[in-house]
């Protein structure tokens, strides 16, 4: 597990170092820079043969390509899409602060982490190991919905997901492309005498361009949703939007009004309700009734 998360620590070093130059870094310069980072963090020194192992692991993982500009000897990121880099940078941030607030760090005794930690999370570091080394994996799998049944799952494990604080594995099952929950895997084995070859082609980011969160319904229509709120819920929703189609319609003392294109899922609903102290939903309808039912359900629950 240490090295799996000092691979991971390099590879964030080494994207956030070459993302934030807008020309090439020289290979020497960013050599010396990631040694030393990764010394600051308690690992042994970096050579260019260990950078371009890395190089092609991130490529390979997270689709993000490192080219060499060979007239001024040095490396840059390709040009990427917005979501697949902010969606790499999350992902290995997580790691990397997990790792800083450990037992013998001195960070811990002024950086405040949630007290929740989601279950079964010690499956991470193993399912990265099995998804760089293009690994199946074998589990148990909890069906919450089906009485807390058990079943037997083999899968090839491709990305993992967060959202609202909690893991998602994306695999292939068979020839479909399935989300399980990380909390719910038991007795997790790699596969490492077994390799599967990675198809490069799937894109990941439009399986959930049109959805909030890890669920994408495809028998939900993607439909035009508008919102009005508060002034000073809008300050919050301006520096943290819903969703990447978020735009902002008015923006006055009196009023914060946005429009949104997405599936309608539990999931979506469920945040809406979280700050409804303003919420108004102007359209759709449907969507419009559904909260208002939830409200009144709750009316009665609790009066």
């Amino acid at each position: 597990m240490g090295k799996r998360l000092e691979g991971i620590q390099r590879m964030l070093v080494i994207v956030n170092k070459l993302k934030d130059s807008r020309t090439c870094v020289p290979q020497e310069e960013l050599r010396r820079h990631v040694a030393r980072c990764m010394e600051a963090r308690g690992y042994a020194a970096v050579d260019v043969r260990t950078l371009q192992r890395d190089f092609k692991e991130i490529a390979e993982l997270f689709g993000i390509e490192i080219a060499s500009d060979k007239v001024h000897g040095g490396y840059y990121i390709k040009a990427q899409d917005g979501q697949l880099m902010e969606r790499y940078e999350q992902l290995l941030l997580n790691f990397d602060l997990l790792n800083a607030l450990a037992a013998d760090s001195d960070l811990s005794s002024y950086v405040l982490a949630e007290h929740h930690r989601p279950l079964h999370s010690e499956w991470l570091a193993p399912l990265i190991g099995a998804i760089k080394g293009r690994h199946p994996v074998v589990f148990r799998y909890l069906l919450v919905r089906h009485d807390d049944e058990v079943v037997e799952k083999r899968v090839l494990p491709y990305f993992l997901k967060e959202s609202n604080q909690r893991w998602y594995l994306l695999a292939y099952e068979g020839e479909v492309l399935k989300t399980f929950g990380v909390d719910r895997i038991r007795e997790l084995q790699v596969l490492e005498g077994e390799h599967f070859r990675r198809d490069r082609q799937v894109d990941v980011d439009s399986l959930f361009r049109d959805c909030y969160g890890i669920w994408n319904q495809q028998d939900i229509p993607v439909e035009d949703i508008e919102l009005r709120y508060d002034a000073l819920d809008g300050k919050f929703l301006k520096s943290v939007p819903l969703h990447h189609s978020q735009q902002v319609l008015v923006d006055t003392p009196g009023e914060f009004r946005i429009s949104l294109r997405l599936r309608i899922t539990n999931d979506f609903v469920m945040e809406l309700l979280s700050r409804s102290r303003s919420l108004e939903v102007v359209r759709p309808q449907h969507l419009r009734e559904r909260v208002r039912q939830v409200y009144e359900e709750a009316l009665r629950r609790n009066s």
